[in-house]
């Protein structure tokens, strides 16, 4: 598996360096004059464009207007480890890198206790890293200290490590909002106590404020958070508040799904044919794709039996899948499909359900097809173009 991560690595290294031969810089985005500084390659700098310039000047000079919308957790890891690098840039490649390469030793781990074979568990870890977006977890994003993180959650839930499950979850959601939906795997766990005749015996060894403290642990670091920005800038959900500033077209207003689709069924049909164009498209297609296979994957999951009866085959994978779904759909309710190739890749059921696939050919083609889009997309981001 280490050989796969290095291959892997090398692999996007090698595109970014190619890159600037094919396609011309853009770099619109804020702050590039900031990245200039760190005196690194081009071809790792640009890791930190869009959102990753944000992560390095908090870390440097803490929150400024409305950078409340990135969490705490992976900046401030950044100033702490800028103490032995002295380079911001260098301290978030390196958390980034690292924190992923243990999370995919991690997920392997997990896939085994999953009772997946070798093959599977090798097709899985395959699409994982030729997802068109992966790149992302080797960038000076969250991707990849969160990636660990969620794994970790889940990895030790199961092995019943409650103290360090509890504690990963709640760096989790201090790092994105999304670690605050642990707590459904968490309280699916104590549902399989209740069934266990050990229960009795680990609440007596507990008690229950432990109880309630470990299956309530993914919301502490969110807590923090949102006090703290209660304290700064008076409103505890300022994160959400602050996205508009951000572009994309968010909204703070809820907007469901079906709204989603129909503006980019609008956008497609007057917008012109521009690389936003192309971005709108992919990002559709990729929602769509996601979305279809996650519900095939809770199909797999859950039965209907003897009429409305259901039937859950399998919890562990169940509790994965409704995560995943979450981590997908969470994001549209701001009114757009952007960023959804970057937030999909902690969806993690959909790996499961490709690598699962019996078809060898269909499965073949999705890895090639992930592959192809893999170059393009880290290709043009490398050049300054947003794609997530």
């Amino acid at each position: 598996m280490c050989f796969f991560f290095v291959i892997w690595r090398l692999f996007d290294f090698l595109i970014a360096f190619i890159t600037p031969r094919f396609i011309p810089y853009l770099g619109f985005f804020p702050y590039r004059g900031v990245l200039n500084q760190y005196r690194l390659p081009d071809f790792l700098t640009n890791l930190a464009s869009f959102d990753g310039v944000h992560y390095t000047q908090i870390a440097d000079n803490g929150y400024a207007v409305h950078e409340q919308a990135f969490f705490p957790f992976y900046p401030l890891f950044i100033k702490a480890v800028t103490f032995i690098t002295h380079n911001r840039l260098v301290s978030g490649l390196l958390i980034s890198n690292i924190f992923f390469a243990l999370g995919f030793v991690l997920f392997k781990k997990y896939l085994h206790i999953l009772t997946l074979k070798d093959n599977k568990i090798m097709w899985v870890l395959s699409f994982l890293l030729l997802f068109p977006t992966s790149f992302f977890f080797g960038a000076v994003y969250t991707e990849g200290l969160f990636f660990f993180l969620v794994v970790s959650s889940f990895y030790f839930l199961k092995k019943k490590n409650y103290l360090l499950a509890g504690f990963v979850a709640a760096l989790s959601s201090a790092t994105r909002l999304m670690g605050v939906f642990l707590i459904i795997p968490f309280i699916l766990s104590q549902i399989l106590n209740v069934k266990n005749p050990n229960f009795a015996l680990r609440v007596k060894k507990l008690r229950w404020a432990g109880q309630i403290l470990f299956v309530v642990s993914p919301l502490i670091g969110f807590i923090c958070y949102s006090i703290y920005l209660w304290k700064t800038t008076g409103d505890p959900l300022y994160f959400f508040s602050a996205q508009p500033s951000f572009g994309a077209n968010r909204s703070t207003h809820l907007v469901f799904l079906p709204q989603v689709y129909f503006r980019y069924l609008k956008i497609f049909v007057t917008a012109a044919w521009n690389f936003q164009y192309f971005t709108s498209l992919v990002e559709f297609v990729f929602f769509t794709f996601i979305f279809i296979v996650l519900i095939l994957d809770l199909l797999k999951t859950v039965k209907f039996v003897e009429g409305w009866k259901l039937k859950i085959e399998n919890l562990d994978r169940l509790a994965l899948n409704l995560f995943s779904m979450i981590n997908l759909v969470l994001p549209t309710l701001t009114g757009t499909f952007s960023s959804i190739p970057r937030y999909a890749l902690l969806s993690l059921s959909l790996f499961l359900y490709l690598g699962e696939m019996k078809n060898k050919f269909v499965r073949i083609s999705v890895a090639v097809l992930f592959a192809f889009l893999h170059v393009v997309l880290l290709g043009f981001f490398i050049q300054g173009y947003f794609v997530g």
